[in-house]
């Protein structure tokens, strides 16, 4: 599965580590233009992770879908230079528009509403708090970082998803009951058509 920082194997060193991402000896093959442009950008790129698995094979870079996003405003820096997105309404547009993915936002999403657009064949980019990583632990608040779900589990009641985020290859492609996704669910997300490519 597709990570969000260049090197899977050293995103736990880097989200858990304290790594910093510019010694992450990959970090040209993200499309960014410098170890230094990488480093700051590259934490915030859960959306344009997911993104990259709906689009599948042949997918833009990550750097070159965050470039997309930004000149729709989907991305934003402050005065201070503080990055500040991803927002929801015109990442929504951009996909639309440059992808073409039918990607609808839903502000206020319930986990069976979730259920639903599975069933209907789409996948979800989801608001979790990142600590879904270890789904054992209550996590302090909910939202913050995106998952992409694909589909139901076997029996119906929980969910396959795609954490660009995730430390370990069972955390990057995992499947936790509906209760336990809850807890880390902010109640909103995007959906966009399902793909093949994103697998269970």
């Amino acid at each position: 599965m597709l990570t969000q920082f260049a090197s899977p194997g050293l995103v736990g060193a880097i989200v858990e580590g304290g790594l910093d991402p510019a010694e992450d000896p990959g970090w040209a093959d993200s499309g960014a233009s410098s170890p230094a442009e990488y480093a700051r950008w590259a934490g915030h790129l859960c959306g344009m992770t997911c993104l990259r698995m709906a689009l599948g094979t042949g997918a833009p870079s990550l750097f070159a879908l965050r470039d997309g996003a930004l000149k729709y405003d989907a991305y934003t820096e402050d005065a201070d230079g503080v990055i500040k997105g991803l927002v929801y309404a015109p990442f929504a547009r951009y996909v639309s528009e440059v992808h073409g993915l039918d990607a609808v936002v839903h502000r206020h999403l319930s986990p069976t509403g979730i259920l639903d657009l599975l069933d209907e064949g789409r996948t979800v980019m989801a608001s979790v708090h990142y600590g879904i990583r270890h789904p054992e632990v209550p996590p302090p608040g909910r939202g913050g970082h995106l998952v992409l779900l694909t589909s139901r589990t076997a029996d119906g009641a929980g969910v396959h998803f795609h954490n660009p985020s995730g430390t370990t290859a069972a955390t990057r492609a995992a499947c936790v009951p509906l209760p336990v996704f809850e807890r880390f669910f902010a109640g909103r997300g995007v959906s966009l058509p399902g793909s093949t490519a994103t697998g269970p």
